[in-house]
């Protein structure tokens, strides 16, 4: 295959996933790439569709799950771990596949500090206020000690996949794990709202222990004081699927009332 450099628009920009792989080493620095549509996730579409290692091609700050929804993907200065159902954090191997995930390749356009206490809610509202617009996707990192931390996983699911509203409300992890007086990093998206069924609308955030020993899906928190580093990305690359069951998925209905279920 002869690769040619992408243009990308400030807009997302379909791709089979083969084409995207295949000129992964062209890719440009401020865009978002994410495999698959959060709308095929929240169907139960939980096949992987591209390897760690290819995803790592596109960025090195990001989040997403694995094959068969086995449990949450941190990606931090390069490296993946698999937070999994019991909260506990784990390297992962190139080999590992992935049905969903965002990624981006983090250089700080923007940077401050948040001396606490702050809920979750107020630490989004106050990163609202310093974007130039909320038309464009945007990377974070938060690093620093936090009060309180509530996460969740999920374990591996086996075929007939349910949908995510199902697992998450049926998962051991969904009451969630506790963190207090912790050191960590918050990685994560904030996306458009007409984002919505392509990727999660608003902030998206997933957490890592300063040890690398634990984390998950941000459910609740509470910062002390922490740094915070934002990254514009006014470009969207989306690699999608050839056929399987994403084919098949009904993505055309709302996922508003899905997400909520599932606790974003």
């Amino acid at each position: 295959m002869t690769c040619r450099r992408a243009n990308f628009l400030p807009v997302a920009i379909l791709l089979p996933l083969a084409l995207a792989a295949g000129c992964a080493g062209t890719a440009e620095r401020d865009v978002l790439f994410q495999t698959a549509t959060l709308g095929a996730l929240v169907e139960g579409v939980y096949d992987g569709n591209l390897t760690v290692g290819e995803l790592k091609k596109h960025g090195d700050l990001g989040l997403g799950t694995f094959d068969a929804l086995d449990g949450e993907l941190v990606m931090l200065d390069g490296r993946v771990w698999r937070i999994r159902a019991d909260g506990k954090a784990e390297a992962v191997g190139d080999e590992e596949t992935t049905p969903f995930a965002t990624v981006t390749f983090f250089e700080a356009d923007h940077t401050g500090s948040l001396e606490g206490p702050f809920d979750l809610a107020r630490v989004e509202e106050m990163l609202d206020t310093v974007l130039p617009t909320k038309n464009i996707p945007y990377a974070v990192k938060i690093e620093g000690t936090f009060a309180r931390v509530k996460t969740r996983s999920v374990p591996r699911q086996t075929k007939p996949y349910p949908r995510l509203a199902e697992v998450t409300a049926r998962s051991p992890g969904a009451p969630g794990f506790e963190f207090e007086n912790v050191r960590g990093t918050l990685v994560g998206f904030r996306c458009p709202q007409y984002a919505k069924g392509l990727n999660f609308p608003g902030w998206h955030l997933h957490f890592l222990t300063a040890d690398r020993t634990a984390g998950g899906h941000v459910l609740e928190l509470v910062t002390e004081k922490v740094r915070f580093a934002l990254d514009y990305t006014p470009a969207i690359l989306v690699a999608l699927p050839e056929g399987g069951a994403f084919y098949e998925a009904d993505l055309a209905s709302d996922k508003s009332a899905d997400l909520k279920r599932a606790g974003k």
